[in-house]
């Protein structure tokens, strides 16, 4: 009696979840992927290829080291800070480039940008300190700072008009104040705008009044590192020559720094730093020394910034800046005034922050505050009848933050950050990890050499959190390290390669859409932009058991279902658990065939050969399979735009069981 054939038994997948790297292909789910790369598992039948990306036809003059997007009166600028200090933007209105900065304006390191309101671009230099730029002139945020009375004057019968120097740079904001007098002399002065672009302290006069004699020193505030500041820490007694005290500052390594004591009641209550100078380091071997003016005792200590300067953003009406443990914050509806009384800073004492700031935030009415292992929210910010500024200061999060300054960024109602070993979200107070299906590919995330960074965007109408990583892991479309992005919607994770060598990318909200825009450090581009030209899409199903992992399957045919804009070729590999079988290229190509059997070639004007496609629209890509084992899957690369895989079906008998 002959042997009954073997039934035929069928396996179609079509529901779409994302990668999953973090078990075994085996152990995945069946509508899970291995791989899967520059295809958007949309839904239900709908993996999508994505669009590449466009290039903007612009070349920077220098490496790009940092990548960041801005908008000043409407206009949408990409703003790239280079390898020789300099920096350059992008219009994107006019993909027109301009200059921002000459050559050692800014350093090499760490640069962070935040916006103030849609009128400039706000620049901290973790070692040159703070910057604006409003689409034209670049200025640098020295402003005025303390500003101390050396001689009140006598005889002023009306308040005088408080004169400060121009700023040295000529598009600088002239700083100016107001006094008040008692008993015929000036009592106080009150900085009313602090302005901008004084790289050295400027003079202060009074016109007018009546008096005579009154005289003032101001210093500059700046970020600047390696600046130096001075504190009383004695008034001491007996001062009844002002003009005769001498403060003097040596050692710290650095040089010029030099400040004015002021007096009041006979006693020093401050000095003001007539030059914060450069070049200091250590502030336990500087010695500060107060001589003259008739006393004696009063005793001072040098401060000085000596920390990087490593987050920025605007947040409630103020600036943030945060250096080592400390966050200023500038006075209330201002950029440039940190002096005044509603002006401050605020010194993380607590434990969980166990080493410095690496960055801020400014997201959901709070502003984040990240170490590496904790985040800190900053709320309420409110001020006193007094003027002074309060605000709350919460630990959200002791034990995950994130060291990479551009891996953090809000998304919906959440933050997202990526750390060495995943990506996270922060909900109000819960920090919870979403990057478990990326567990297999952190392992191959180099964090050692480039900057990692990240950004929203629109693609496909749907808006997702991307993350631009080296990744060294030789999975998808080549074997060679590269630049990918791991790309996140609806808990579903996919990878983009918009260019092998895309160093950074920003996000930018234009027209009603969040797009990205990346460089290789040279050129500029706009990703997923593009989606008519050739892309590598690489889609590496889970091996799927088809419903009984004990048994041997004998693979019979295979098939891909696809709906076409236009005619795409795909080569598919049977895969299982033992190997893949030989590639199978499968595609619409139309052959003319003549009476002998042999290929008619056609040959256009050119003396070309034409080659022959088939229409768009669904399609099913199938062929014969010869490939054993206890799981079965595909992997499927095209080089082909535009097209949608809708399903995998697999044909198969079962076999000897063990």
């Amino acid at each position: 009696m002959a042997a009954a054939e073997q039934k035929k038994t069928y396996e179609v997948v079509k529901q779409f979840r994302g990668v999953n790297t973090k078990a075994n292909r085996t152990a995945i789910g069946d509508d899970e992927f291995y791989w899967l790369e520059n295809a958007m598992p949309i839904g239900y039948g709908n993996l999508k290829i994505t669009p590449t990306y466009t290039h903007l036809d612009i070349t920077f003059a220098h490496t790009a080291l940092y990548f960041f997007s801005g908008n000043i009166g409407l206009v949408d600028y990409l703003i790239a800070f280079e390898s020789d200090g300099s920096a350059e933007y992008v219009r994107l209105d006019t993909n027109t480039k301009g200059t921002i900065a000459p050559a050692n304006t800014f350093s090499t390191d760490n640069i962070n940008i935040t916006q103030w309101k849609n009128e400039r671009i706000l620049i901290i230099d973790p070692i040159k300190g703070y910057f604006t730029w409003d689409g034209s002139s670049l200025v640098s945020i020295c402003s005025v700072g303390q500003i101390g009375i050396t001689n009140p004057g006598t005889g002023y019968t009306s308040i005088p008009a408080v004169i400060i120097s121009a700023p040295n740079q000529s598009n600088g904001i002239q700083a100016t104040a107001e006094a008040t007098i008692l008993s015929g002399s000036i009592n106080s002065i009150a900085l009313t705008e602090a302005g901008s672009g004084y790289t050295s302290p400027p003079t202060v006069t009074f016109v007018g009044g009546g008096g005579s004699n009154a005289a003032a020193v101001a210093s500059i505030a700046t970020f600047a590192q390696g600046t130096v500041s001075v504190l009383v820490t004695n008034p001491g007694t007996g001062y009844t020559n002002a003009a005769g005290i001498t403060v003097s500052i040596t050692g710290g390594g650095g040089s010029n720094a030099a400040g004015k004591a002021i007096t009041s009641g006979n006693v020093v209550t401050q000095v003001i730093m007539t030059n914060p100078g450069t070049g200091y380091t250590n502030a336990a071997n500087i010695t500060v020394t107060i001589s003259g003016g008739g006393g004696s005792n009063a005793t001072a200590k040098a401060i000085v910034n000596d920390g990087l300067n490593v987050g920025i953003q605007s947040f409630s009406g103020r600036v943030w800046i945060a250096n080592g443990r400390t966050v200023s914050y500038s006075a209330a509806g201002t950029y440039n005034d940190f002096v005044t009384v509603s002006a401050g800073q605020v010194t993380l004492t607590d434990a969980t922050l166990h080493g410095n700031i690496t960055q801020l935030l400014s997201a959901n009415n709070f502003l984040y505050v990240f170490g590496d292992d904790s985040i800190n929210v900053f709320s309420d910010v409110r001020v006193t009848n007094a003027g002074t500024t309060l605000f709350t200061n919460t630990n959200v999060s002791a034990s995950i933050g994130s060291k990479l300054a551009y891996a953090i960024f809000p998304y919906f109602r959440s933050v997202l950050f990526m750390n060495d070993y995943g990506v996270y979200a922060l909900v109000g107070s819960t920090t919870t990890k979403i990057s478990d299906n990326l567990d297999g590919v952190f392992p191959y995330i180099d964090f050692t050499t480039e900057e990692t960074t990240s950004g929203q965007v629109l693609l496909n109408n749907i808006l997702c959190a991307a993350f631009n990583f080296r990744y060294t892991g030789g999975q998808g479309t080549t074997s060679s390290a590269r630049y990918i992005q791991a790309v996140f919607f609806e808990k579903k994770w996919f990878f983009t390669s918009n260019g092998n060598d895309l160093k950074y990318v920003t996000s930018v909200p234009s027209g009603g859409k969040i797009n990205m825009y990346g460089t290789n450090g040279t050129n500029c581009v706009k990703l997923y932009s593009d989606a008519t030209s050739p892309i590598n899409s690489y889609v590496q199903t889970s091996l799927n058991p088809m419903k009984d992992p004990i048994r041997t399957k004998q693979a019979l045919k295979v098939g891909v279902e696809a709906t076409l804009t236009n005619a795409a070729e795909l080569t598919i590999t049977i895969d299982s658990e033992s190997g893949s079988s030989a590639p199978v290229l499968l595609g619409q190509l139309v052959s003319w065939i003549n009476n002998f059997g042999s290929i008619i070639s056609w040959i256009n004007n050119s003396s070309s050969i034409v080659t022959w496609y088939g229409g768009s629209g669904y399609t099913l890509y199938k062929t014969d399979a010869k490939q054993y084992g206890k799981y079965l899957g595909m992997t499927v690369t095209s080089g082909d735009a535009a097209f949608v895989i809708n399903g995998f079906e697999y044909e198969h008998e079962l076999r000897v069981r063990f």
